[in-house]
């Protein structure tokens, strides 16, 4: 395993049962709160709602989250072995205020956000929940797709020809035998390249595995957009327990995500000379009322810092925007926007 952040990977017990947690909070549809707090911050989280006003219906709620907090301080709930985070989402259905909530050993960011659903980016940025994924195992005569999203499969795809292994005596000679048979496997990935390109809609990898040379040869049929996204991966046959598949599509994700952050800080340090960034958090939050800013790039630490208040209220508003935000968990990362505040800003235009 390449080097890690500051953030372990998740087991993949624990990811499963988030996946399953957010797959049933999509299906609320109504105005949420969503509020994110470490463990042993539970008093600190009662006092920011209350400071905060709201309208009568979301207070209704926010004081049935305030008695919440209070019962899991004495009984924590966790999926994973201990709390770091807690999770709770209200709001109200049929006049009835309705909860959730999830408890995880991992460190997530500090949130309290009011929006039209219940907000799980953090979920997805940092504990790599709910993306879609395709694993193809290949050898020369079988392939088998499976494309996830979280930890289902939601679909599967297996081709086989019949290849015959070796040369039998008598009839063609044994040259055109192995001509033969390379353009009878050629063909078939041809037609296997061909399914996995039906399979991937709106898929974040591809991870290629299987024994032998397969992968290798059929990794020349992928069009340049799958060769892209597509990642060998160890481990992988056809025999491998769906666990274990989990834990590579977990270790894969985490690669993922870090080398989209690091892509993300260097598109930000080629704009600063263009004025197309703001790190200064006045200006900051002046952009995004403005609606000018494109991302937000949060420090999943940014709760440390004197500024925090006003970081909550500038993550409620660009999620009111159409801004993207990117939390950040790599030590080095967060070493860097510790300098500016926790939070840098990519804008769409360049504000006076």
């Amino acid at each position: 395993m390449s080097s890690r952040s500051s953030l372990s990977e998740i087991t993949p017990s624990e990811w499963l049962s988030l996946n399953q947690f957010v797959q049933e909070l999509k299906e609320i549809n109504s105005q949420c709160i969503s509020v994110y707090y470490p463990y042993g911050k539970g008093k600190d989280t009662i006092q920011l709602l209350q400071e905060t006003r709201r309208s009568e219906s979301l207070k209704k709620i926010e004081n049935k989250i305030e008695t919440k907090i209070l019962e899991l301080k004495k009984n924590p709930v966790s999926v994973g072995k201990f709390t770091k985070t807690l999770c709770i989402f209200g709001w109200i259905k049929n006049e009835k205020i309705q909860f959730k909530v999830i408890g995880t050993s991992q460190k997530l960011p500090y949130i309290y956000m009011v929006n039209k659903k219940p907000y799980v980016k953090p979920f997805s940025d940092i504990l790599k929940i709910n993306y879609n994924v395709l694993v193809i195992t290949v050898d020369q005569k079988t392939a088998r797709i499976q494309k996830f999203h979280g930890n289902k499969i939601v679909q599967e795809s297996k081709l086989r020809i019949d290849l015959q292994g070796r040369h039998k005596k008598g009839g063609q000679s044994q040259g055109r035998f192995l001509r033969a048979r390379q353009t009878k496997i050629h063909v078939f990935f041809k037609k296997v390249a061909n399914k996995v390109r039906l399979m991937d809609t709106d898929t974040e990898l591809v991870l290629l595995g299987g024994n032998g040379p397969g992968k290798t040869e059929f990794y020349d049929e992928l069009n340049s957009e799958l060769s892209f996204k597509c990642r060998f991966v160890e481990g992988l046959s056809f025999t491998t327990p769906i666990n274990d598949i989990h834990k590579i599509i977990i270790h894969h994700l985490y690669e993922y995500r870090k080398k989209h952050m690091r892509e993300l800080i260097q598109k930000y340090e080629t704009l600063v000379k263009d004025g197309l960034t703001a790190k200064r958090n006045n200006v900051i939050y002046r952009a995004l009322e403005m609606g000018s800013v494109e991302t937000l790039i949060v420090s999943a630490n940014y709760h440390t810092n004197s500024q925090f208040k006003n970081i909550l209220k500038m993550l409620e508003i660009a999620k009111k925007t159409s801004c993207k935000i990117e939390f950040a968990t790599s030590s080095e990362i967060i070493k860097k926007l510790e300098l500016d505040d926790s939070v840098l800003a990519i804008l769409r235009y360049k504000i006076k």
